[in-house]
């Protein structure tokens, strides 16, 4: 899989925002890191996979890269039933010093 296909969009919420912004020194158990940002990725990606093509894309250095999957909601039109499609969102955080002018 080719890793512009990996990344499909970036995710852009009032959370996601506030997140971005977000930077934490170092403390005595954890190292310190940059901001996280969320963006919505193949569903058949693997965290190594979407660390490799984020760092390629963007020219950073990626911290931990954390995934859920988000299932379809239920819709209905006029008579019949259906649903919206799965998705998988991918949130990464970055190193210390690293940012992606996304916003």
């Amino acid at each position: 899989m080719d890793i512009y296909h990996i990344i499909k969009r970036p995710l852009v919420t009032e959370k996601g925002t506030h997140q971005s912004q977000q930077q934490f020194d170092a403390s005595a158990s954890r190292a310190a890191r940059g901001g996280a940002f969320t963006f919505e990725v193949h569903a058949e990606a693997t965290k190594p996979m979407i660390k490799q093509a984020i760092e390629k894309i963007y020219n950073v250095k990626v911290e931990a890269v954390r995934t859920a999957n988000r299932g379809g909601k239920r819709r209905r039109v006029r008579f019949k039933t259906g649903k919206t499609a799965d998705t998988k969102k991918a949130v990464v955080v970055l190193r210390q010093g690293f940012h992606i002018d996304l916003f």
